[in-house]
């Protein structure tokens, strides 16, 4: 880079190993995301049906952060010890607690309002944090002995 200014101050970011994926998104983006989720969590251990319930979890997630949450969203993904971790967060109005403390399956006939009760039950934890702000929503698959292969 011959051509840098020596004086432009520089921005150094810690590289996390454990970081697969960190992408903003829009409803554009939605089927790349999902695919390269599916990548990373079967590079990461995930296979067969854990794999699927895994990318159908953040699929659901992700297209709640674009009808839901302003259009856009953000997704993280890493890997923990024995953990697949994603995380995806918006700027909507947030999730009454109405709907939050509601963990009933959704009537059969319902058109809506499956994507977090798919989450919750497709994984093997679910954490929100929700408020006039956004919402964000933070999903795990343990990655049991047979699933892990090192990366």
């Amino acid at each position: 880079m011959m051509n840098a200014d020596p004086h432009a101050p520089r921005t150094v970011v810690p590289i996390d190993p454990a970081l697969l994926i960190a992408e903003a998104f829009d409803q554009a983006q939605v089927t790349e995301i999902r695919h390269s989720v599916a990548s990373c969590a079967h590079a990461s251990g995930l296979a067969g049906q854990r794999l699927d319930d895994f990318v159908l979890a953040v699929n659901e997630l992700i297209t709640n952060a674009v009808r839901h949450g302003g259009g856009r969203g953000w997704l993280r993904l890493w890997q923990e010890p024995g953990v697949l971790v994603c995380e995806v967060a918006d700027h909507g109005r947030g999730i009454s607690p109405q709907r939050l403390g509601d963990r009933r399956r959704p009537a059969p006939d319902t058109a809506g309002g499956w994507g977090l009760w798919l989450a919750r039950e497709l994984t093997d934890a679910m954490e929100i944090a929700t408020s006039g702000a956004g919402t964000t929503v933070r999903i795990t698959a343990v990655l049991t002995a047979s699933d892990h292969t090192p990366r």
